[in-house]
């Protein structure tokens, strides 16, 4: 009798693991049961027993954050696959822990189940970076809205007239403003740069006044963000850290027009330095859900809408869209002005999005260089002048990368 490979299938708890390896003799499949704990020393007797029992192959679904210290356990040891726990949901009132395990087993051997990518260790610490760098931008955000609340409680429309709250003016006259001072020709006197030309409608914008309690809780709130900047300051050289040697990648990434240092490096995080995962660019693009979506039944479509795919990644090429259509000269900027009478504004910027989508798994998967074929060519100046800009924000997060720059410079 010849003997298959061995499957294991792990329904992970938040306390228990029920573990069912599954092998094959002369075609008839036979299933060995086990409970194991959670902690470290758990997690490591189970690996022992997987091994004892010659597993190759692991298979899990990925509930909440519980299965993370299990794939952390075993990846050095074993073969492991994740999988989303609503493709393998039992039916109603059919639900059993060592069942639920065997079918993960049945139905990964029968090629039925679609893997979850889970990046290395040092992608994933990368992601981790990255994506507190994102939570962290949007609780400024939440601040923003919270200031903006205490302002209008005190009928002050600063907002009406600053573009930004948090920006150079906007911060000296809040400061200004939470130390309890009230004289709008002097707030006035602390614009800057364009907003100098709005006097007129700053003057009448600061005649409120905020009480004490508002007053408090703006200082708060200002040494909230302040705190929060410092924070996103914190993560970003440990980025630049973390992805010193790939700053080449990096350089080649923000070639296409849209993509700034910090969209780079989450470019990076999410996808990895060569997107070895993803063998064809329209295959990246499925996975992201920047691509038009399939329901059909009976020949029938009955929907294109995206699935929702990679939330973070969507987001920042969501952005890096709008940021290439408003770059002038360039080829996004005349597709974007081809699409937008056809499918509206919004979706052409969702159509520039799957082309950047494209573009980046090719300088990331083939290595290739951007360049841009638009209306005219890149001014070389404002290109080496954009290059220059990046070296200094690096070299001011303790990374030299003048190397990889200067390679990356217009002759």
């Amino acid at each position: 009798m010849s003997v298959d490979r061995r499957l294991a299938g792990i329904d992970v708890h938040k306390k228990m693991l029920a573990v069912v390896v599954r092998s094959e003799t002369a075609g008839k499949p036979l299933y060995q049961e086990q409970k194991f704990g959670t902690t470290r020393a758990e997690i490591e007797h189970l690996a022992a027993w997987l091994q004892q029992e010659q597993v190759s192959e692991v298979v899990m679904e990925s509930t909440a954050q519980y299965w993370r210290p299990v794939w952390w356990g075993l990846e050095s040891h074993f073969a492991l696959h994740l999988t989303h726990p609503l493709k393998t949901r039992a039916p109603h009132g059919r639900k059993r822990d060592f069942r639920d395990a065997r079918r993960l087993t049945d139905r990964w051997a029968s090629g039925d189940l679609e893997e979850s990518f889970i990046p290395n260790q040092e992608q994933r610490q990368w992601r981790a970076l990255t994506r507190a760098r994102v939570h962290l931008g949007r609780l400024i955000v939440i601040v923003r809205n919270r200031v903006e609340g205490l302002l209008e409680l005190g009928g002050l429309k600063l907002t009406s007239v600053v573009t930004d709250t948090f920006g150079v003016s906007g911060w000296l006259i809040l400061q200004q403003l939470a130390k309890g001072e009230n004289d709008a020709e002097k707030l006035v006197q602390l614009a800057r740069g364009s907003l100098r030309k709005k006097e007129a409608q700053l003057r009448e914008a600061l005649a409120g006044k905020l009480d004490a309690v508002s007053r408090l809780l703006l200082k708060q709130s200002l040494e909230e963000v302040e705190l929060l900047r410092k924070q996103i300051q914190q993560l970003d050289e440990a980025l630049a850290v973390a992805m010193r040697d790939h700053l080449p990648t990096l350089v080649r990434l923000m070639k296409i027009p849209g993509v700034d240092r910090v969209a780079a490096e989450q470019l990076l995080a999410e996808i990895g330095p060569t997107a070895a995962t993803f063998p064809s660019p329209q295959q990246f693009a499925s996975w992201v859900g920047v691509c038009p979506g399939s329901r059909e039944s009976a020949g029938v479509s009955y929907s294109s809408r995206s699935a929702k795919g990679n939330g973070y990644l969507r987001r920042v090429l969501c952005q890096i869209a709008w940021g290439a259509v408003h770059t002038r000269n360039t080829f996004f900027q005349g597709l974007f002005t081809r699409l937008k009478p056809k499918i509206e504004p919004k979706g052409a910027a969702w159509a520039i999005a799957h082309r950047i989508a494209k573009v980046v798994w090719l300088v990331l998967h083939e290595g290739a260089e951007y360049q841009e074929r638009g209306p005219a060519k890149p001014n070389p100046e404002t290109l080496k002048r954009k290059l220059r800009n990046l070296v200094r924000q690096f070299t001011g997060l303790g990374v030299d990368p003048r190397e990889a720059f200067n390679a990356a410079l217009p002759s």
